[in-house]
């Protein structure tokens, strides 16, 4: 059953839990272009026959201004109108494409997603945030505009690598520590192979990730106050992911390991083992070494940089993230212990 949730400026429909070819109940399917990735073409071809659709190379390093302009050529030989609905079946880097492409493309058009990863799926789609990567500056080019609507097919993740299943319980476990303890519990219960295996399981933690982010959004959709704390993990992980090639929870699980390391400093949050376990047991990496003047250079060109501040997210208890403003001077003694 579709379910609406209402933003600022637009309702999104969504969809738990159904079906690829529900889409044809939504949209002109003579008017509408499908945007995905080699990987997903590949492994679902049999989706995209009949239908105008633009494949991309995958991964984060394609996330850029020259795949919009090869975008948008390819639209204008389609004939694509106003009327044209864009699709992004895929992950977060096509989902953040294509909802950006739509948000410019003769000043907007209509567009929707398919999350074909768990990333995708509890997070990536989620929220409106659209845009591109400039060099190692993770979505320093983009807007908020909401889908009109998300289905969820699970049958995508049947062809899931299990890499792709760690990267999107980075974001689950984030989810978790700053806003659901009883998630954290569930989560310590069981493992990657469990979730893999339990259709039933993988499809009530998707949906209750998914409600977490719509609601956190629907009341911060602009970043203004709560919203912020879904970048717990994010603010050193972001100055890390492209610079040392890292998946996207790769790069949030060592954020996210930091911030704890962080929070214990700041806040006395007392729990950080129990966080890096946890990220352990879900296959993620912990502690890293880098270069801390390369990630600090990075961060002073965060969008949550403040002058000297950046706006930091620590962890009070398992599930309640705070905000809090770190000094670029304090950041950099901190990470050379």
């Amino acid at each position: 059953m579709w379910q609406t949730f209402k933003f600022s400026k637009r309702s999104t429909n969504f969809l738990f839990n159904g079906s690829f070819k529900e889409v044809a109940k939504l949209v002109d399917t003579n008017n509408v272009v499908f945007i995905t990735d080699e990987n997903v073409f590949n492994a679902h071809k049999e989706k995209f026959k009949a239908n105008n659709c633009i494949v991309i190379k995958a991964g984060e390093a394609f996330k850029i201004q020259q795949t919009v302009d090869a975008i948008i050529d390819q639209l204008i030989d389609f004939k694509a109108n106003r009327q044209t609905t864009l699709v992004g079946v895929g992950g977060g880097v096509v989902t953040d494409i294509t909802g950006y492409v739509a948000s410019i493309y003769m000043r907007g058009i209509a567009f929707g997603f398919i999350p074909s990863t768990i990333l995708g799926l509890v997070d990536a789609s989620i929220g409106g945030k659209n845009g591109i990567d400039v060099g190692v500056y993770k979505n320093m080019v983009g807007n908020i505009n909401q889908p009109n609507f998300i289905l969820h097919d699970y049958t995508l993740l049947q062809t899931l690598p299990v890499q792709e299943w760690q990267n999107g319980f980075a974001e689950i476990i984030k989810h978790a520590c700053i806003k659901d303890e009883a998630m954290f519990n569930t989560l310590q219960q069981h493992d990657i192979d469990f979730f893999i295996k339990n259709k039933k399981a993988i499809a009530q933690l998707i949906k209750a990730n998914a409600t977490l982010k719509i609601k956190v959004v629907q009341k911060d959709e602009f970043e203004k106050g709560d919203r912020k704390l879904l970048n717990f993990g994010h603010t050193l992980g972001h100055a890390l992911e492209n610079q040392y090639e890292l998946s996207h929870g790769q790069a949030i699980s060592i954020g996210m390991t930091y911030a704890c390391e962080l929070s214990y400093q700041e806040v006395e949050f007392k729990k950080t083992q129990d966080v890096v376990n946890l990220l352990a047991q879900y296959q993620l990496p912990t502690y890293a070494h880098f270069n801390t003047k390369k990630a600090l250079k990075v961060l002073h060109h965060d969008k949550k940089t403040q002058d000297d501040f950046v706006n930091y997210i620590l962890l009070q208890k398992i599930g309640k993230g705070v905000i809090r403003k770190i000094s670029f001077e304090k950041l950099e003694q901190f990470l050379k212990k």
